[in-house]
């Protein structure tokens, strides 16, 4: 009867070790199993600034945060009275232009005109009078009447009449034809740099109503209403939803070989989405080392971190920037 009790506690005994092991050898193996490499990435869209060339004062918004926006679509005003300034400026110059540029083709004013064949009369005569003195004094040195002296005092009077009077016919001449092509030229050209600039200020004043320059969504505002900006200063932001991709941090040892071109499957949480095709588009090394993790026990080194970039081959609705994604190895 003892002996039939011994054996039956050996063969509990033996079952429980077994029913141990094997347990054990359970664990173990799910343990010592390699589990799916799962690499998290975010879903990222192409983002475009609104901003203006003039610096000056936000006078409205025509748009808020989360606002579906199309591409041409007004969305900030800005006031800036240092362009209107400017503007009036240019007009002045250019009316100043024209003036000079009619003045230089229309010529001398009568007035001008009848003053300047006056003075030539007057030279003209002057000079008649001292030819006839000049002629009398000449016969009388030729006979030794006169000095010397008293003919060259003559003839140098009658020279500086002739030149008078030679001066006073270019000034009618020049009256009446008007100003030389060269001064014509020259005032045209005052008109055409005076319309230049009024051109560049008109472009100026295109900048001050600002459009979007992509379908979107404004994801961003920076200045708000009666705050003032300088050149080039951005606005707002819009993102363009029809330009989505997603980036992945993934260390060197885990690309396994994944290039430009290749398909992956991809999980998106959020939508509840699982197998969503997606094309790698981008593959480049980043600045920083993947530190956390060496690529092996022995040996070790610091793994590099490559950013890669995905496409959706299709487009998904309700995805937006931020959204996490798996990508399953």
């Amino acid at each position: 009867m003892k002996t039939s009790k011994s054996n039956y506690n050996f063969i509990l005994g033996l079952l429980a070790l077994i029913a141990i092991v094997a347990v054990v050898s359970v664990v173990g193996w799910v343990a010592a199993r390699p589990r799916p490499i799962i690499i998290q990435g975010s879903a990222e869209a192409a983002e475009y600034r609104v901003s203006g060339k003039v610096p000056g004062r936000i006078e409205e918004l025509y748009a808020s945060e989360g606002m579906m926006v199309h591409k041409g679509d007004t969305v900030v005003h800005i006031e800036s009275p240092e362009v209107r300034a400017k503007l009036a400026q240019a007009m002045a110059a250019r009316n100043a232009a024209l003036a000079q540029s009619r003045k230089a083709e229309n010529g001398a004013a009568p007035e001008q005109i009848k003053g300047a064949y006056e003075l030539w009369q007057q030279a003209l005569a002057q000079r008649e009078v001292m030819q006839k003195s000049f002629d009398r004094v000449s016969n009388l040195y030729a006979k030794k009447i006169v000095a010397a002296q008293k003919y060259d005092e003559t003839k140098a009077r009658y020279d500086a009449a002739v030149a008078q009077e030679q001066a006073a016919k270019s000034q009618y001449d020049m009256a009446v034809k008007g100003a030389r092509e060269e001064d014509k030229d020259a005032a045209l050209a005052l008109v055409a740099r005076a319309d230049g600039a009024i051109m560049e200020v008109e472009s100026y004043l295109g900048e001050l109503f600002l459009t979007s320059p992509a379908d979107g969504i404004v994801s961003a505002i920076f200045p708000k209403v009666g705050e003032l900006v300088g050149t080039g200063s951005p606005i707002m932001t819009v993102q363009n939803m029809t330009e989505v991709w997603f980036t992945f941090n993934i260390r060197e040892d885990l690309l396994d070989g994944l290039k430009i071109g290749d398909t992956v499957s991809l999980m998106i949480p959020a939508l509840d989405m699982e197998d969503v095709p997606a094309t790698v588009s981008f593959i480049s090394v980043r600045e920083s080392y993947a530190t956390w993790k060496a690529t092996r026990e022995t040996d070790q080194y610091d793994a590099k971190t490559f950013e890669v970039r995905a496409v959706p081959n299709a487009v998904i609705d309700g995805l937006r920037p931020g959204m996490s994604a798996i990508l399953k190895k």
